[in-house]
């Protein structure tokens, strides 16, 4: 939560993923251990990128946790901006793809990453895209996050996946047959996306088919084509 004083913009996500449940391996361990050394970071602020459904907003959440920053969206900023002028502290901005484009929020997200290194304060800041991919309109903005250290998280493994299914499956509260996720794993693509999306297709088939999530449902849907490439699926 905010320090007393600081505007509350808090994101509020359901419980399965509050920050004591990030899951950390290959791919994302060391931008977890660069956020989670703060700190001691090398630079006032820091950039964590990585594609939809990575974890982003989850690790921005377990370092506010940490640190007891304010937590905001991109769509935050300005709002972020006052609360800041008004109180010093620590900040985290989930999504600036969100202020690229938008003169108002460029301006205000420049600011505050002036002020929270002015006030000797931390912003860390989350992307699908390291910000050297992403059109800003206003250079002096664009200079600094292109200078800021960045922390990119990678594709799972196959462990890390596994535990990810698995996880994704819990949050929905699904009875799974407990060899289907190592099934899984070596038949969809190597990805968080594809991870989520295999889940909400099992979700979705099962109640249609009135049948158990278990391997051989697994095969069936393979076979059918029913696994694959959502186009319902818009979550990130």
């Amino acid at each position: 939560m905010s320090r007393p004083g600081q505007l509350s913009l808090d994101i509020r996500l359901p419980p399965h993923r509050g920050p004591g449940r990030f899951l950390v391996g290959a791919g994302n361990e060391a931008a977890f251990r660069q956020v989670m050394a703060w700190p001691d970071w090398a630079a006032p602020s820091l950039v964590v990128h990585g594609p939809p459904g990575c974890g982003k907003t989850h690790l921005a959440l377990a370092w506010q946790a940490k640190s007891g920053a304010v937590l905001g969206s991109g769509d935050d900023v300005p709002a972020l901006l006052d609360a800041v002028a008004a109180a010093p502290g620590t900040v985290a901005v989930d999504g600036i793809d969100a202020v690229a484009g938008d003169a108002e929020r460029e301006r205000a997200l420049f600011h505050l990453f002036n002020l929270t290194a002015q006030n000797g304060c931390h912003l860390l800041m989350t992307a699908a895209e390291p910000p050297a991919r992403i059109a800003w309109t206003l250079p002096d903005l664009g200079s600094r996050l292109r200078a800021a250290p960045l922390a990119g998280i990678g594709p799972p493994d196959d462990a890390l996946l596994q535990r990810l299914l698995t996880k994704l499956f819990e949050d929905r509260q699904l009875a799974v047959a407990s060899d289907v996720p190592a099934f899984l794993v070596p038949r969809i693509e190597r990805s968080y996306a594809a991870a989520l999306a295999a889940v909400e297709r099992f979700d979705r088939e099962s109640l249609r088919r009135r049948l158990s999530i278990t391997k051989h449902l697994a095969g069936k849907l393979f076979d059918e084509g029913e696994l694959g490439p959502d186009p319902e699926n818009d979550e990130t």
